[in-house]
């Protein structure tokens, strides 16, 4: 059983930064890998960011590229999203997940939320203009 607990979220105008936090409490949270999706009202839920327990490359979704930033403290057992230039349309709740550690690490298997076996309960990010 892992439980995972996002933080960070709140009212931020558009232009802002946000960075929003996940912890997890588990002993083994350097096998997952750990991403970021996020789902606003009326829509489906859509992948944000991954990345894999041993690092390095990372993956993010078309709409957030080069804007939003994921890493990881394996230590602290904690991953975080730093979203910058934000846009109205990120407002969503966003919400952190650990994949199935059996599961493909390929970018077609990460983005998927199905992939995922743990989830956190969201944290709510509004972008107001």
């Amino acid at each position: 059983q892992v439980q995972l607990v996002e933080s960070g979220g709140g009212l931020v105008q558009a232009g802002g930064s946000l960075r929003v936090s996940c912890a997890a409490s588990t002993r083994t949270f350097n096998i997952y890998t750990i991403g970021w999706f996020r789902q606003a009202p009326g829509k489906e839920r859509e992948f944000v960011a991954a990345m894999p327990w041993r690092g390095g490359t990372t993956y993010y979704g078309d709409s957030v590229k080069g804007r939003f930033t994921i890493s990881r403290d394996n230590a602290k057992s904690t991953v975080d999203l730093q979203m910058n230039s934000l846009k109205t349309k990120d407002t969503a709740v966003y919400y952190c997940a650990a994949q199935n550690p059996f599961d493909g690490g390929a970018y077609s298997r990460l983005s998927k939320g199905e992939a995922y076996i743990y989830w956190g309960q969201g944290t709510q990010v509004t972008v107001s203009s």
